[in-house]
């Protein structure tokens, strides 16, 4: 029986932000039903977890609800979010310029470590 959710942001773009409203969007449904939630961001992705980035990009033309309030309420219904390390540096992203919603900094053995364990559901955007 599946008892997480582990979903690798990796080809959704900032470049199109209507790719990014429904992994979080997912993500707080999956939290909310009770499971265990992780994103990974990695690649142009982890560019979401620099302060400022998300609260600009929209995923629809309306405006009303930018990707940093999506990713706040996945991250409030209990998601976690790890930036991989070799995308920090290539996205600027210090402690400093992290947003507080981020849980640490994981990389590729931590995803493939937690997507090959038995119960676990892996998604990929």
């Amino acid at each position: 029986m599946t008892r997480k959710v582990v979903i690798m942001l990796l080809n959704a773009s900032p470049d199109v932000p209507a790719t990014l409203g429904a992994p979080f969007f997912q993500a707080s449904v999956a939290a909310a039903m009770d499971f265990d939630v992780e994103i990974y961001f990695a690649s142009r992705t982890a560019s979401l977890l620099r302060k400022g980035v998300a609260k600009s990009l929209f995923p629809g033309k309306d405006r009303k609800k930018s990707i940093y309030a999506f990713m706040q309420d996945a991250h409030e219904a209990g998601a976690k979010f790890y930036l991989c390390g070799g995308a920090m540096k290539e996205n600027g992203i210090t402690e400093a310029s992290a947003i507080p919603e981020l849980d640490g900094v994981r990389g590729g053995a931590a995803f493939i470590g937690e997507a090959i364990e038995s119960g676990v559901l892996t998604l990929t955007y």
